[in-house]
């Protein structure tokens, strides 16, 4: 869907309004809310000034663009709601700005001018009061508050400012009916190059696909995905799981962007058809929320966990965040373990060259270097995939598999990049092996071939683990 700039308002299709508005009107809508579902408030100080070095730059201009706000309008109880999909950042920005401007406009002598100071006290009463539960909203909403009081304490700050703020600079507004469709454009929009993050539009995408008997869920997985850290969500999404499924079919994983997000997009078992090779995945579907239903408070008040596999065909709408649920569990439940403390869970009680491997690899001297960080990577996705497949059967023979293939790239060269990762795994491609083993003994007999000479620097701890194992056969160079 294009929007033209110049428009008055008007009708692109059948519950899709758009019209261009002012700030000001923006703001005195009281209609306005901030829904569940939405990302935390997350812009930072450079971000707000930024916007305000924009509008500053801009003010002899008749009219300014600040962007597109993308609004679904539905009814909540006998109360008209107009949602925001899209625009939620530089809207609440604004709304601080104007804020400020309410709170030093007397200390300053700003709005001097009676139509000025009207419709100001006018948008004092009228303005929408969001309401945020996520701690980092509200972190940075005090910060940023305070950053914008002292723009607008500066003496550069006047009248003709705030007149052009409110009256000039303007924002497209889309109105639809429909959530399914304003989702779909939200998605559409960012995927044309705006700077969204790929999960941000995996989450929009499969917001839309929820089925019909999912949406009472849809406010509460949503509200867990929000307030998951955005660094992990994006970690988890760039580091393991975007390269685990990229290996497994043999494609290169270097950076996970916007053209990667079709990865996790797969079928939506309520619209696709009865296909024989979505039989499996459909019956584990509703055996799952069968049992869940009818039998966990009844019998033995237990639940049954959806069988995720990390390479699975992607199931659209309420199991994609469960599944994304799922793996930010087992990260978390000690599979990527980290640190010199004890390992806990499935890494606990290992036996053979495994509890040395695990504290060799946390504490050698080269460990923090870029090069060495990318090889651990390929050890932690290596491992998560033959956890997620075969559990702990045979884990501790299966890290010291994993440990040798990834490690040797680090004794046989002098400088590891990306690349070198992405090429060495291509080439020793384990996570096919793992993908068509039916039994551990067949990952596990893969054979590898000895280092002959250490290329690497501040390695010593692993070129004595490699040597112990039988894999060292040559010095230093």
């Amino acid at each position: 869907m294009n929007l033209a700039v110049n428009f008055d308002k008007r009708e692109l299709a059948e519950g899709v309004a758009t019209s261009v508005v002012k700030v000001a009107e923006v703001l005195a809508n009281s209609q306005l809310s901030i829904p569940i579902y939405q990302r935390p408030y997350k812009w930072q100080v450079h971000h707000v000034e930024q916007l305000l070095e924009d509008i500053a730059r801009h003010k002899d201009k008749t009219a300014y663009r600040l962007g597109t706000l993308v609004l679904h309008q539905h009814m909540e109880g006998d109360k008209e709601k107009h949602d925001i999909v899209d625009g939620q950042q530089r809207t609440i920005t604004l709304l601080l700005i104007v804020k400020a401007i309410l709170a030093e406009k007397e200390k300053l002598g700003l709005c001097k001018s009676e139509p000025l100071r009207q419709q100001l006290a006018g948008l004092q009463l009228q303005m929408f009061k969001p309401e945020f539960a996520s701690d980092a909203s509200q972190q940075n909403i005090r910060r940023n508050y305070q950053a914008i009081r002292r723009r607008v304490m500066r003496a550069d700050f006047n009248e003709e400012q705030i007149d052009f703020l409110l009256n000039r600079c303007e924002l497209v507004k889309v109105t639809l009916s429909e959530l399914s469709e304003a989702f779909q454009f939200f998605d559409a929009q960012n995927a044309r190059g705006r700077d969204l993050a790929p999960h941000d539009l995996l989450k929009a995408y499969h917001l839309r696909e929820f089925s019909q008997d999912d949406e009472p869920l849809k406010a509460s997985t949503v509200y867990g995905w929000e307030n998951s850290n955005t660094e992990e969500l994006a970690s988890l999404f760039g580091k393991y799981l975007y390269r685990i499924r990229s290996w497994v079919k043999g494609e290169s994983a270097r950076y996970f962007g916007k053209d990667d997000v079709a990865l996790f997009k797969g079928v939506n078992l309520d619209n696709s058809a009865y296909y024989p090779c979505m039989a499996a995945i459909r019956i584990a579907h509703h055996t799952v929320d069968d049992y869940n239903a009818h039998f966990t408070r009844r019998i033995d008040a237990h639940s049954m966990p959806f069988p995720f596999q990390l390479d699975q065909v992607m199931i659209n709408g309420r199991r994609f965040f469960e599944m994304i649920g799922h793996y930010q569990a087992l990260i978390k439940g000690g599979i990527r373990h980290k640190g010199t403390a004890k390992p806990v869970g499935p890494l606990a009680d290992l036996d053979g060259f495994a509890p040395e491997i695990l504290t060799v690899l946390n504490s050698y001297d080269g460990r923090h270097r870029r090069g060495d960080g990318y090889v651990r990577l390929m050890f932690d996705c290596l491992l998560m995939y033959y956890y997620d497949k075969f559990g702990a059967t045979d884990l501790g023979r299966a890290i010291e598999k994993i440990f040798i293939w990834a490690y040797s790239l680090r004794l046989n060269m002098q400088t590891v990049k990306l690349a070198s990762m992405d090429n060495h795994v291509l080439k020793y491609n384990l996570f096919r092996e793992l993908r068509d083993a039916t039994h551990p003994q067949r990952f596990l007999q893969y054979s590898l071939p000895v280092v002959e000479k250490v290329n690497s620097s501040k390695t010593s701890d692993v070129d004595t683990l490699f040597r112990k194992m039988g894999y060292l056969t040559g010095d230093r160079k």
